[in-house]
């Protein structure tokens, strides 16, 4: 005896796939800021492996995060949209095929990328700071300029002035 197999189709319709698209979007955007606080945290801890590991890691979100927006961009054509129509418009462009599961996706993408751009904007001054410290102490260390941590001490025939500006710790309090 045979057996017949049947198989279902399922037909997502391209609404549904572009609320997929906007959900993986905000998924790797999250992915992102994660890295981006992993970064902070390895910057903090002087873990410099890990500061190069998080360098790898963003290429490589940032790559995929670049293939979810081509789907994006194709989906929206798929629509009868312009590719690269952007996801606030969604409301007028569809009327009333916007769904509330496409309009929570859209907003939910919008709310991450708000986060990321915080995160980034956080890491480049705390990396630039890292930088600047990194290069004032090395420049100490070659002897370029004089160092903050070593500073000149007077020699026991000079007067002892203390300046609070040379003084770590405020004595008067």
């Amino acid at each position: 005896m045979t057996e017949v197999m049947t198989t279902t189709r399922t037909v997502v319709s391209p609404i549904d796939s572009l609320t997929d698209a906007l959900v993986t979007e905000k998924r790797l955007i999250e992915e992102l800021i994660a890295v981006m606080r992993g970064q902070r945290d390895a910057v903090g801890h002087d873990d410099l492996q890990r500061v190069d590991d998080s360098v790898f890691a963003t290429h490589r979100v940032l790559v995929t995060l670049n293939e979810a927006r081509r789907r994006r961009r194709t989906l929206n054509t798929l629509i009868g949209q312009r590719e690269d129509i952007g996801i606030h418009s969604l409301d007028e462009a569809l009327g009333h095929r916007m769904t509330p599961a496409l309009r929570d996706a859209r907003d939910e993408l919008h709310i991450a990328a708000r986060a990321l751009s915080s995160e980034v904007a956080l890491n480049r001054r705390i990396l630039r700071e890292a930088l600047a410290a990194g290069d004032t102490y090395a420049r100490a260390l070659a002897g370029a300029e004089k160092s903050p941590v070593y500073a000149h001490q007077p020699t026991p025939t000079q007067p002892q002035v203390r300046s609070q500006t040379n003084s770590l710790l405020d004595r008067r309090i």
